[in-house]
């Protein structure tokens, strides 16, 4: 009900998912990427619930703090708008590498949006990888 007033609908609650069929469904370079997200936003969510009570906060606890609310931002989307994979994982990859660390959170979507079209554009082989090999080779990986 939180997550729901604060804006953030996502199809299933990820903390109380247990899904049969679960990151299966996956194909692995999503699971290359995003690995780590269910933890970094479990962590994130902790340490905001606690930032509340204090306003001094330590470098790492701020760096969760300002790291989940970019990646929050980062699984946002839109209804009816949907994504190809190969998009989904360059921007997980994105967020999770910290490429988004110094964007505000208000430029995320416009960050995504440039991003993809760089690709689209300029390293279109990239993409092409990802659609067709379904996971991410050591030499895309950067």
């Amino acid at each position: 009900a939180e997550l729901f007033y604060k804006g953030i609908r996502p199809a299933i609650n990820v903390g109380l998912s247990v899904s049969r069929v679960g990151s299966s469904a996956q194909i692995k370079a999503m699971k290359q990427v995003a690995g780590s997200l269910k933890l970094e936003l479990a962590q994130y969510r902790e340490v905001e619930a606690f930032a509340q009570f204090g306003s001094d906060l330590d470098a790492s606890t701020q760096h969760t703090l300002n790291r989940g609310a970019r990646l929050i931002e980062l699984l946002k989307q839109n209804q009816y708008v949907p994504m190809p994979i190969e998009y989904q994982v360059i921007i997980v990859y994105a967020g999770m590498r910290g490429f988004l660390d110094k964007v505000a959170v208000s430029n995320i979507t416009k960050f995504e949006h440039a991003l993809v079209e760089l690709l689209k554009t300029k390293y279109t082989n990239f993409l092409d990888e990802i659609r067709t090999k379904k996971f991410i080779s050591p030499e895309l990986d950067i």
